[in-house]
């Protein structure tokens, strides 16, 4: 089960074909596109009876009936730390600044108008993921954000999303809430961009809709990668990879390390918790998909790091610093032996939405920027106008553009 692997081999096993899927979500699109909230209610039966597709504010309230009043206080303390986090990613509405004596440029931040949030349900729920999703956008300065969870709606993900302040729940859960998003339905208008994690069904509907609705990244089963050498705590490292091989059977963990008796202490670490653990079957099945790479040099083990791209990076070596300086790809980065990752799970204030399966070496995790967009500001006059002027007019011409270059000579001879 614990066992040495090639990283390679490693990155195929978690290599997800989405064609299984693609049939299933393709008639799901299509009747959604076609039957509206009739298909939500329909596709809902499975699980229950839906009357109405919108969540009302009576049911919103009643939710928190169904909590526990600690576990309210700690997701309301969870949001602020969030929110004052992404608070410092918010970018200026806009900036200038003369590049040269009458040439003013900047750029104008906008936030996106409205947006649709994915939250998981089904088997467990996920009020940390409400928090992730919403916070950011509301933060952004997003006018209006409705929020998708499969029916029946966990009370849980309720009170987190009333929290975030997001008021337009609907319930409607796996590829049919992201059609619905992203095409409209009689009770839920269409969004500019979809966020959030999910399933196979989820993450494929938003691919294949990204020509309606933009996205923030595809998304997959979570995964650490743990760089180690000999100053690493083998229970500590056993830990880790114990949580976040319970979140899903499909879940992975590699450890790579410089240290070779390293694996052998971790993997006695694993069977000790291992038999005490509640989730025990689930790890235990997510943990064929694990094991280790011993490396000579902690170069390599960056290297190899970079190769496999993880979701989450932790990082136990004696100088972290220098390792995280020289890391490329990573979701989201745990650095030394006290930065748990279900810290960033749910309360240390950095966001989880993160890019899997080798993703991050081309995605960000879900911040404040996915929700806004740009535009570039020019301010010239006439002493700037002169200045480029010559250059404009010879490469428009170049390139056979000469009404790009009379729009220049007819301001420059005014």
């Amino acid at each position: 089960m614990w066992k040495a692997v090639e990283i390679d081999a490693w990155l195929r096993a978690r290599t997800t074909s989405l064609e299984d899927a693609r049939s299933t979500v393709t008639g799901i699109i299509g009747r959604v596109q076609n039957e509206g909230d009739g298909a939500l209610r329909d596709l809902a039966k499975k699980y229950c009876e839906l009357e109405d597709i919108a969540v009302s504010e009576e049911e919103r309230e009643a939710a928190y009936d169904d909590v526990d009043t600690q576990v309210i206080e700690s997701l309301i303390e969870a949001h602020a730390r969030i929110e004052r986090f992404h608070e410092r990613q918010r970018p200026r509405d806009l900036w200038l600044e003369e590049m040269e004596p009458g040439v003013v440029l900047g750029i104008k931040t906008t936030a996106l108008n409205r947006v649709g949030i994915y939250v998981p349900g089904g088997r467990a729920a996920y009020p940390s993921s409400a928090l992730m999703c919403a916070v950011p956008a509301k933060v952004a300065g997003v006018k209006e954000i409705c929020a998708c969870s499969p029916p029946p709606i966990k009370p849980l993900t309720l009170v987190a999303l009333d929290i975030a302040g997001i008021t337009e729940i609907y319930s409607a859960g796996g590829a049919q809430a992201v059609a619905a998003m992203a095409l409209g339905t009689e009770s839920i208008k269409p969004v500019q961009k979809i966020v959030g994690p999910g399933n196979v069904y989820v993450t494929l509907a938003k691919m294949m809709l990204r020509e309606k609705v933009e996205i923030d990244f595809p998304a997959g089963p979570s995964e650490i990668g743990i760089i180690a050498d000999a100053t690493a705590s083998p229970a500590i490292v056993a830990a880790d990879i114990l949580a976040q091989s319970e979140h899903d059977p499909n879940a992975a963990c590699i450890l790579i390390t410089t240290d070779p008796s390293l694996p052998a202490k971790v993997g006695k670490e694993i069977e000790k918790m291992l038999a005490v653990a509640p989730r025990r079957e689930i790890i235990t099945e997510s943990l064929k998909n694990s094991g280790y790479k011993v490396v000579a040099s902690i170069e390599e083990a960056i290297a190899a790091s970079d190769v496999v791209a993880p979701e989450h990076l932790s990082i136990q070596v004696a100088d972290p610093l220098s390792v995280v300086t020289r890391v490329r790809n990573a979701g989201a980065i745990f650095v030394g032996k006290y930065s748990a990752v279900a810290c960033g799970d749910y309360a240390v204030g950095t966001n989880h939405v993160l890019p899997t399966a080798g993703y991050s070496k081309m995605y960000s995790g879900l911040d404040v920027q996915h929700f806004c967009k740009t535009a570039s500001v020019e301010i010239i006059d006439r002493d700037g106008l002169e200045a480029i002027g010559d250059i404009v007019e010879t490469i428009a011409e170049a390139e056979g553009l000469f009404a790009h270059s009379q729009s220049v000579k007819v301001r420059r001879q005014g």
